[in-house]
């Protein structure tokens, strides 16, 4: 049986390596990209056997997707979807913040998802599926949050249009909204706010988190892998958000 193909973007660590890990052991090949060269070799390394492609790089460098599109159509030929995991949390002020500093989320959330996109459509057939990572913040404030929540509610919004213009190929668009996740991303300072004393006291004891614990990338991966399937092929154009009850409660 002919193997199918996946694109990985943020495959390093957290839901992106979660991800390209069971993807794997489901028998697909990949293609794994990330800024983390060091970090994107050991997940490669680690991975069952396959005709996985390593591929490091920055994904908001258009000459860097073009070098990950090349390798793809010279060893695959084609691609049946696209993960798109990559993310990143800076805090940064809504005004004082130099501009610069206050729009890398953006431009790497969006800039990159949209030239992972682009790059990955034209080698996509019928039954194609593109899937993006965002966030619960896209719908939520937080201080310090401006443009990553924007990022991650633009990236929702894109999703809902590629839905749409790409429904004529067959190629079905969605993305996932994650709640907490013990993943590096949620580590400041060398504290990971799940061991926190305020998370524990507001989510774990409290009402606010009906399960009571933050999520697993792999809880994560299944829903991507889910999407990827055959069960969803008449799901396109929806935000699943995978937040262990937090966004129903006040």
């Amino acid at each position: 049986m002919d193997r199918k193909k996946a694109l990985i973007s943020g495959a390093a660590s957290g839901i992106g390596r979660a991800t390209a890990e069971r993807f794997a052991r489901e028998g697909w090949d990949l293609c794994i990209t990330d800024r983390n060269a060091p970090g994107l070799l050991s997940v490669f390394q680690e991975l069952p056997a396959g005709d996985h492609l390593h591929c490091p790089g920055d994904f908001t460098d258009p000459l860097a997707v073009a070098r990950i599109s090349e390798r793809i159509a010279e060893s695959w030929g084609h691609l049946d979807a696209l993960v798109n995991c990559a993310g990143v949390f800076m805090s940064a002020d809504a005004v004082e913040s130099p501009l610069e500093e206050w729009r890398r989320p953006l431009d790497i959330m969006i800039n990159g998802a949209v030239n992972l996109t682009r790059a990955c459509v034209p080698k996509m057939k019928q039954g194609g599926r593109i899937i993006h990572i965002t966030s619960i913040h896209s719908q939520r404030a937080e201080k310090g949050s401006s443009a990553y929540a924007m990022a991650k509610a633009a990236v929702g919004q894109y999703c809902r249009g590629l839905a749409v213009e790409l429904a004529c190929r067959g190629i079905l668009v969605n993305a996932i909204a994650p709640g907490f996740i013990d993943t590096p991303m949620g580590i400041t300072e060398g504290v990971n706010i799940v061991d926190t004393e305020p998370f524990r006291r507001d989510y774990v004891q409290g009402h606010h988190l009906p399960l009571r614990r933050a999520g697993r990338p792999e809880e994560v991966a299944g829903v991507a892998l889910f999407l990827a399937g055959e069960d969803a092929s008449y799901i396109t154009g929806q935000v699943i958000t995978v937040d262990g009850g937090l966004t129903v409660t006040f």
